[in-house]
């Protein structure tokens, strides 16, 4: 059975914005306080887990700087298993994955990303990964924009 999941396509502004709100409001005031703000829908779902996409592939692909090796390789593993799980749940109940990928996406964040101002808060790296993703979607559509 193929996925269900769009292809990948450069996210628009609105949909980091969208993206990111809903992991702010998650690390800010929990899943009741997020999901009061912007209900779980499968186009949520399918939105977060493009941004996972996004988030993890970066930071754990063997394509980086210096040269390959064991550790690098086992880290592009996990990074894809962590991806192909989120896919499969997005998959199997989209509106129940909300949530879970954006546990995921923090807890990705917290453990792995280091914090931008060395103060140990989520919400200022959420912060800073939203204006890098914002500009990041702004430069894409400035290129595909037709006169």
């Amino acid at each position: 059975m193929p996925y269900l999941i769009p292809p990948r396509t450069p996210l628009t502004p609105e949909e980091v914005d969208r993206a990111f709100d809903y992991l702010l409001a998650l690390q800010m005031g929990g899943g009741n306080y997020a999901s009061g703000r912007m209900p779980a829908t499968p186009e949520l779902a399918f939105l977060l887990l493009r941004l996972a996409e996004n988030i993890v592939f970066p930071v754990t692909g063997v394509l980086g700087d210096g040269e390959p090796h064991a550790d690098s390789f086992a880290l592009d593993e996990v990074g894809c298993i962590l991806l192909s799980a989120l896919r499969d749940w997005t998959r199997d109940s989209p509106t129940t994955a909300v949530l879970g990928i954006a546990r995921s996406i923090i807890r990705f964040i917290e453990n792995v990303i280091p914090d931008p101002d060395d103060h140990g808060d989520t919400r200022a790296t959420l912060e800073t990964m939203r204006d890098e993703h914002l500009q990041w979607a702004r430069t894409v559509l400035s290129m595909t924009e037709r006169p």
